[in-house]
């Protein structure tokens, strides 16, 4: 522990920080670089760390391991560390097959990088904990050595049928279309109302139901859902609330081939590094069953977490369309393979056409004959509902929803000429009145900001309410739905405490024919929730915060009396022989092999082993303290 510790007091910051992460090191009871050395050496975080590494790598580590108590065995005096080429002349023996020292040289910096052991020049050699620990595998059903050395021997795939291939091909288009249309909906529902976040964590059970009905999937598929969609930017946790970004807007304006292929593409980006070589890339090679025993062949320590893992990416892949029945498509493969826009140029063909024109019906209802042009798409939600998205998608329009689209700048006359050019049935009479009617309500309801005024007792008015029909304004004045806005009558209009913008959207969504104004009484078109991006969390650094805290309870430097009492003291726990360097007082400097006993007084009592007497060696007189060979 003594060896490590002063290793790791020596490492830069980046390096025991990213230790820290990959080995997935708790804070908790560590305060120096002793402790953080006994938590990186711990049986319980030494078998975690493992249960990340390749099998190949953890056979680096055993055979080393291996090598190492041979080399003690034979009593050899000052033994070396094994040599790289000795480690991988032992693999290749047991493997029965030729293994390159490179390969030792790539695995054994790995386990270097995580401080399982010491890669000195061509030399490699693991901490004695990390060899004991691996060790005692094949007692608790995990394997040895010789099993993590051998070769799986696996017969080469087979290939694929490509009967099957067309077969998958057209169901993952299926998914890819279906998952494309959901996220859809969920950018479209949270551009106009957002979601809270749970202080846990996750959305409550309401908003998860309200967003798997505007979805049309089942509850328990929206969270994987929301996820894809913000690795692919399109949505984002902001001030605790879960909107559209300004990436997800632009996503929306493009074609169904390419919104999947921004969605896939970020997937593939997320994959885990450490499952990337057991993924199946080649268009009809199995997952399933397949993937899950490849898996715990490479990483025998996985267990439950890994399994987990691989779990939730066959689900996400099945959800895009990356792999259907349980092997990877056409358009997944090119995924995998980073060519994302010959996946684009894959799915499209098998994705159904979008069309521009649309059936419009007596009882105000759109019918489109398949997926809409996104454009025509974004504009006919402004003025429709969407009642259901499937190949053939349907829309409603309404009074509110008319409303919702000249608050965003259009007019009775400007609807009906875009109507008019995508119909491929007219424009049906109770269509036209009603889009008429409700431009000729438009604006009876105003709403605009308060000029501030001093003096007055209670809180300001910041919004006012106005009407030229009196009986609408008293309507509103004693509507329950809008009790929480606390209007009051000032003369001829409402006032409230609130601004302008959620009373103007408050209204709205009681189905009042409201308008925002400002002093001018011009009409001001007012968007419910701006889109933004989503910055990135900036959540605290665990390993961060640990590397500062044990690097702030450091001592002065090298000859510090801190860090040299903390030595010793490690040494006392451990029973450690150290060789202290002593400055003697005509100054000439000796080097003693001492076993520690005890510490007080600015001295410490050690045993010689050379001369086997004790010793009382002043503190002040250390020049510096290593573990003795």
């Amino acid at each position: 522990m003594l060896t490590l510790a002063t290793r790791l007091r020596a490492s830069e910051d980046h390096a025991l920080r990213r230790a820290v992460r990959v080995r997935d090191l708790g804070g908790s009871g560590i305060r120096d670089f002793f402790d953080l050395a006994e938590a990186f050496l711990s049986p319980d975080a030494l078998q975690q760390a493992f249960t990340g590494l390749e099998r190949f790598t953890l056979a680096v580590l055993a055979v080393a391991a291996e090598l190492d108590a041979q080399a003690a065995g034979a009593e050899t005096a000052g033994a070396a560390a094994p040599e790289l080429a000795a480690i991988a002349g032992r693999l290749a023996e047991l493997r029965g097959a030729s293994v390159a020292v490179t390969d030792v040289r790539a695995h054994a910096a790995l386990l270097d990088d995580m401080f399982l052991g010491v890669l000195d020049g061509d030399r490699f050699s693991p901490y004695a904990a990390a060899a004991q620990r691996l060790a005692a595998w094949p007692t608790e059903v995990l394997p040895g050595t010789r099993e993590l050395a051998a070769d799986r021997g696996e017969k080469a795939s087979p290939t694929p049928d490509a009967s099957d291939v067309e077969v998958a091909d057209r169901l993952a288009a299926e998914r890819a279309f279906a998952v494309v249309s959901s996220i859809t909906e969920l950018v479209t529902g949270l551009a106009r109302e957002p979601v809270r976040e749970l202080s846990r964590g996750g959305l409550g059970l309401p908003d998860t139901r309200r967003l798997a009905e505007i979805m049309a999937v089942e509850p328990e598929s929206v969270a994987p859902l929301v996820a894809i969609a913000r690795n692919a930017g399109l949505v984002g946790l902001i001030d605790g609330q879960w909107v559209e970004t300004n990436a997800g807007e632009a996503w929306l304006r493009e074609g169904s081939a390419a919104r999947w292929a921004t969605v896939a593409a970020a997937w593939n980006t997320a994959l885990p590094e450490n499952l990337r070589p057991v993924v199946p890339t080649a268009a009809g090679s199995g997952w399933g069953d397949a993937l899950r025993a490849s898996t715990a062949w490479q990483y025998p320590a996985g267990g439950q977490r890994m399994r987990d893992q691989v779990d939730e990416i066959a689900r996400d892949a099945a959800l895009l369309g990356i792999t259907a029945r349980d092997i990877t498509s056409t358009a997944g493969a090119a995924v995998l393979a980073g060519d994302h826009g010959a996946a684009a140029l894959t799915i499209s063909a098998f994705l159904p056409p979008e069309v521009e024109q649309v059936y419009l019906q007596n009882d105000l209802s759109v019918v489109a004959p398949g997926p809409m042009a996104p454009a025509i798409d974004a504009r006919l939600r402004l003025l429709a509902d969407v009642e259901s998205r499937e190949l053939a998608s349907s829309y409603r329009i309404s009074a509110a929803s008319v409303n919702r689209a000249l608050a965003a700048g259009e007019t009775a006359d400007s609807l009906l000429d875009f109507l008019r050019g995508i119909s491929l049935t007219g424009i049906p009479q109770p269509l036209e009145y009603q889009i008429r009617e409700a431009a000729s309500r438009y604006g009876k309801v105003r709403v605009g900001t308060v000029r501030p005024t001093r003096g007055g007792d209670g809180p300001p008015a910041q919004s006012y309410v106005r009407s030229g029909d009196a009986v609408l304004l008293r309507t509103i004045s004693v509507d329950q739905s809008l009790a929480s806005l606390g209007l009051v009558r000032d003369g001829d209009r409402l006032v409230s405490r609130f601004p302008a913008e959620p009373v103007f959207w408050a209204l709205t969504d009681a189905k009042y024919p409201v308008a925002a104004e400002n002093a001018d009484g011009e009409v001001l078109r007012l968007r419910r929730h701006q889109p933004g991006s989503a910055p990135k969390a900036s959540v605290a650094d665990p390993a961060a915060a640990l590397v500062e805290k044990v690097r702030a309870s450091d001592g002065d430097g090298d000859t510090g009396q801190a860090w040299l009492v903390k030595q010793l003291e490690a040494a006392i726990r451990t029973r450690q022989a150290v060789t202290v360097n002593i400055a003697m007082p005509d100054g000439v400097v000796v080097d003693y092999l001492l076993e520690p006993a005890s510490i007080g007084g600015g001295r410490f009592r050690a045993k010689d082993r050379r001369a086997d007497i004790e010793r009382t060696v002043p503190l002040s007189s250390v020049i510096s303290i290593t573990v003795a060979p």
